[in-house]
């Protein structure tokens, strides 16, 4: 008999050989029988959970396929300067933060945009020196590649007009002085990030518990994350105590590839709450913060080209022992030359170590020339992106790089072209719900509506291919489409109901459509109150 029956809902199983069904019976955490509600009746005993879905609609559990966990919980519980309107608000936002924390405490975090302030100019350390003599600041654009640092942080740091410059990074200086402005770009960053106290152990769990309560009530059952040691430890210990609310691919840094070599640790290691083997590479920085690398120039600024984060060579050197170890590589590449770098590396790894099912996969795939496109699907790379980029971006992103806009958030022609494809949101970057990544995808569309039709609509998607996306093709990306990421038998029992039917309504209706009930494992845990069985 099943431990849960789920009756009478509208189930998008993403399933090709049966889309749709009324009802699904859960045993031992998994899918027992997908199919009608006499079909489930059957598996119904005396300690069987039985739930009404009353028409709902129900969907596989979103798989997140690339965020920072960890830094999306410590958004929730610290500071964020995302609402500043311009410069004045953006000081009074953190004028109000420093109120509520101790004298000499670090700032950081924020998740700022200039793009959304009348100036579209960026932030300098004296617009919030004067305020901030006894707490060092660094905090960072929402994109995570530009922040801006006060006096007090660039003193700690030892950062100078005289500091040079490091590889893939820059810092920003006024033309006239020569003095550094407090805007540090990429790898500049990390002369900060030196001499900041890291968190506690205690502090960390708490952003992640955070998280987890977050992602269980938004549907997300996937994460596949950009974690750090610590995040890894904490993974651990929350899976041996059976409090690990969330099913995580955990990412590290590829510079280690090699002590992944050393003790045999391949892509795909793990069990169904906790997986390795795969190793994140920076090809280049953001848009944003003008350091994503492209052939041609900035439209806007024509002095740059953008900043690889390692010569050729080396990201060629990188990626060749990565994949002669047998992990998976997750490449951050933005602009159209990053992305033909990364795939040059995957060709010329292929060509050293041999074809396999390496599944390397490129993040974020922005801006991506037609006949790089073709190239993924030759090199059987995976593209990874996150919608909700393009409805944030697209209000400055043909300032920036002009006509090549056109090459931009290709999710279609990825599918067309055959292409493997998964849905993220590079959570605190954007939001880590999963409805502005399906708006995003079918509307192209801001938030409130517009421009009409949706910006170069014809990559738009439909709401079937997006949630696949979500699902199927995340868990593809993580190795793991035989086990999750569709409602089908034999399957890990992960599932996200909706009070509403998303097929049914006006695009802009899914952002404020909520989730009813998620289910992870088998076992309810998120409900909406007021939302009945």
């Amino acid at each position: 008999m099943a431990d849960v029956a789920l009756l009478n809902g509208r189930i998008f199983t993403v399933d090709a050989a049966r889309p749709w069904a009324q009802a699904v019976a859960v045993r031992d955490g998994k899918f027992v029988a997908v199919g009608k509600d006499e079909e489930i009746k059957e598996l119904i005993g005396e300690g069987t959970e039985v739930i009404d879905l009353g028409g709902k609609l129900a969907l596989p559990g979103f798989n997140d396929a690339h965020l920072h966990f960890a830094n999306g919980g410590l958004y929730l519980l610290g500071i964020d300067l995302r609402p500043a309107k311009d410069e004045n608000d953006f000081a009074r936002l953190l004028k109000e933060y420093l109120r509520k924390i101790p004298e000499g405490e670090w700032v950081t975090g924020g998740n700022w945009d200039h793009e959304n302030w009348p100036s579209k100019k960026h932030p300098r350390r004296e617009l919030i020196d004067a305020f901030t003599p006894g707490h060092p600041v660094m905090v960072s654009r929402l994109d995570g590649h530009m922040a801006l640092a006060n006096s007090l942080a660039l003193k700690l740091a030892g950062i100078t007009r005289d500091t040079a410059d490091p590889q893939g990074g820059e810092i920003v200086r006024d033309r006239k002085t020569g003095e550094p402005t407090g805007i540090l770009r990429d790898k500049a960053m990390d002369l900060v990030d030196k001499v900041i106290p890291p968190l506690s152990r205690a502090q960390r769990e708490r952003a992640i518990r955070a998280a987890m309560r977050h992602a269980q009530e938004l549907g997300v059952t996937s994460i596949q994350d950009n974690s750090s040691a610590e995040d890894l430890r904490i993974y651990q210990d929350l899976l041996k105590r059976g409090e690990l609310g969330v099913r995580v691919s955990a990412w590290r840094g590829i510079d280690g590839w090699a002590d992944f070599q050393r003790i045999g640790l391949r892509a795909a290691c793990g069990e169904p709450f906790l997986r390795l083997g795969t190793v994140k590479i920076f090809v280049d920085g953001s848009m944003g913060a003008g350091t994503a690398l492209f052939f041609e120039p900035y439209a806007d600024d024509p002095t740059t080209r953008g900043l690889p984060i390692h010569t050729q060579p080396e990201l060629e050197a990188l990626v060749r022992g990565a994949d002669a170890a047998g992990l998976q590589v997750a490449a951050h590449a933005i602009g159209d030359k990053a992305n033909a770098w990364i795939l040059d590396a995957f060709a010329a790894a292929r060509a050293a170590n041999g074809d396999r099912d390496a599944r390397h996969r490129v993040e974020h795939s922005q801006v991506v020339r037609s006949a790089d496109v073709e190239r993924f699907r030759e090199l059987g790379v995976i593209a990874s992106v996150q919608p909700s980029h393009c409805i944030d971006d697209m209000r400055w992103a043909e300032k920036r790089i002009g006509r090549r806009v056109g090459d931009a958030y290709r999710w279609r022609s990825f599918i067309e072209t055959g292409v493997h494809v998964a849905f993220g949101t590079d959570w605190d970057v954007e939001p880590l719900d999963p409805r502005l990544g399906l708006y995003a995808a079918v509307s192209r569309e801001f938030p409130a509506g517009g421009p009409a039709g949706g910006w170069h609509p014809a990559e738009k998607l439909s709401l079937e291919q997006a949630i696949e996306m979500y699902t199927l093709g995340s868990a593809y990306a993580e190795f793991q489409e035989d086990v999750k990421g569709s409602v089908t038998k034999g399957k890990l029992a992960d599932l996200v109901v909706f009070e509403r039917d998303l097929f049914g309504m006006a695009p802009r209706e899914i952002l404020t459509t909520p989730v009813a009930m998620t289910m992870l494992n088998g076992s309810i845990v998120f409900r909406r109150r007021g939302s009945g069985d």
